[in-house]
C-alpha cells in the first residue's frame, strides 16, 4: 500500500467518526465515512477504498457483514474491525470473514494505521498471565453463541436457555476486563 490511503470508516457514532477521519486526514491520508452498511457500501462501490474501518455495532446491524462485500469489491482492502465489544468469537469470525486486523476500542488513529499497515500476524505477542475471570469467559460464551446465531438475540436467548430480556441487559453492559 502507498503512504498515503484512501480509507473508509464505518462507525454509527458520529463523533468519533468525524475525530477519527480528522485524525486520519492530518496523518496525510484520504477519508470518507459511513454510519451505516448500505450507506457505506454504496460510497466504496464509487471511492474504491485502499483500506476500511469497520466499528463491530452499527445500530442493528454488525460491521461483520460488510467485510465480505468490501472484499469483494477490492480483493486487496485491508479492513480492520475495531470495537469497544471485543471478544474472542467476534475476532475469530472477523478473520475468517477476510478482516485484516481487529482492535478493541478505544484505538488511537495511530494504533489503527499501524494494524492497518501490519500483513502477518505476531508470534511474539504476550501470552496472558491468568486465566480469564468467569466473568469474562461468560461474555465471550454468550458472544460465541450470539455469532452462532448470526447476531439473533431471541434466538441467542434460547440457545442459552437465557430470557431475551436478561440477555440484552448482559449485551448492553461493557465487556468485562480479563
Amino acid at each position: 500500500m502507498n503512504d498515503a490511503w484512501r480509507i473508509l470508516l464505518v462507525d454509527d457514532d458520529p463523533v468519533f467518526t468525524a475525530t477519527l477521519a480528522h485524525a486520519l486526514r492530518r496523518r496525510g491520508h484520504e477519508v470518507e465515512s459511513a454510519h451505516e452498511p448500505t450507506g457505506a457500501l454504496a460510497l466504496a462501490r464509487h471511492f474504491l477504498p485502499d483500506a476500511a474501518v469497520l466499528d463491530l455495532k452499527l445500530e442493528e446491524a454488525s460491521g461483520l457483514g460488510l467485510i465480505e462485500p468490501l472484499r469483494d469489491l477490492r480483493g486487496d482492502m485491508r479492513i480492520l474491525l475495531l470495537t469497544g465489544y471485543a471478544s474472542i468469537a467476534t475476532a475469530v469470525e472477523a478473520i475468517k470473514l477476510g478482516a485484516t486486523h481487529y482492535l478493541p476500542k478505544p484505538a488511537d488513529a495511530d494504533e489503527i494505521l499501524a494494524a492497518l499497515g501490519r500483513a502477518g500476524g505476531d508470534a511474539e505477542v504476550a501470552t496472558p498471565e491468568e486465566p480469564m475471570s468467569v466473568d469474562r469467559l461468560e461474555w465471550e460464551h454468550i458472544q460465541k453463541v450470539l455469532a452462532e446465531h448470526d447476531n439473533n438475540i431471541s434466538a441467542t436467548a434460547r440457545a442459552l436457555k437465557m430470557h431475551r430480556r436478561t440477555l440484552q441487559r448482559k449485551l448492553m453492559k461493557k465487556p468485562v476486563k480479563e
